[in-house]
């Protein structure tokens, strides 16, 4: 089943770079549409969960906006697989510390801390990461790659075996991260150029 024959949806909670997402995957993949309906959550075959602001807000309109029983019915039981982006990776950890201490949606088992630094917050910009294990949706980056950031946080997963890639900016942390069919990147694909988009063409083809 090759990548025009999937069918994607962006979820939106009112992050402000859906839109952006949306383009980038629409350039990819023709059948692309952005919804919470649990009608369109039925016939997608990939998620995509773009993010932008602070974890506890994350979660709040999360919580308001998109039903999480249907989409975990989707992911969880029906195997289709997920892609959080920045926040939207953040928020699949048990907690988030950002402006006080927040639930998140217990997807993959760690916690979202500032990021260990004495550099300048937030972290901006380019930045390379280094691939630690094989996985589809690595394949083809070289370590080197670069991808756009834009954050503060950063997800501290409880097992090493759920990173993929780790990015150095004062610490290492993990930049992109993997259980199972659910996924998640810190950077932003679709402000990454061709690194963004090999990466979005890998995650159609899982």
């Amino acid at each position: 089943m090759g990548a025009s024959e999937k069918s994607v949806c962006i979820l939106d909670y009112g992050s402000g770079n859906v839109r952006s997402v949306f383009n980038l995957v629409s350039a990819l993949n023709p059948d692309v549409f952005i919804s919470n309906n649990p009608a369109d959550l039925a016939k997608a075959t990939h998620f995509i969960l773009p993010g932008v602001g602070s974890f506890g807000s994350a979660m709040e309109k999360i919580k308001a906006r998109i039903q999480l029983e249907e989409l975990k019915k989707e992911v969880f039981e029906k195997k289709k697989p997920f892609l959080g982006i920045c926040v939207g990776m953040q928020v699949l950890a048990d907690k988030g510390t950002e402006f006080g201490s927040h639930e998140g949606l217990g997807w993959i088992s760690g916690e979202v801390e500032k990021i260990n630094t004495t550099l300048p917050l937030p972290h901006i910009g380019w930045n390379n990461l280094e691939t630690v294990q094989p996985s589809p949706l690595v394949s083809g980056l070289n370590n080197g790659s670069d991808f756009y950031f834009v954050h503060s946080f950063t997800f501290k997963p409880r097992s090493r075996e759920n990173i993929l890639a780790t990015c150095a900016y004062g610490e290492s942390f993990a930049c992109i991260i993997q259980k199972e069919n659910v996924y998640g990147v810190q950077f932003h694909p679709e402000k990454s150029q061709n690194a963004g988009k090999l990466l979005m063409t890998n995650f159609l083809g899982l």
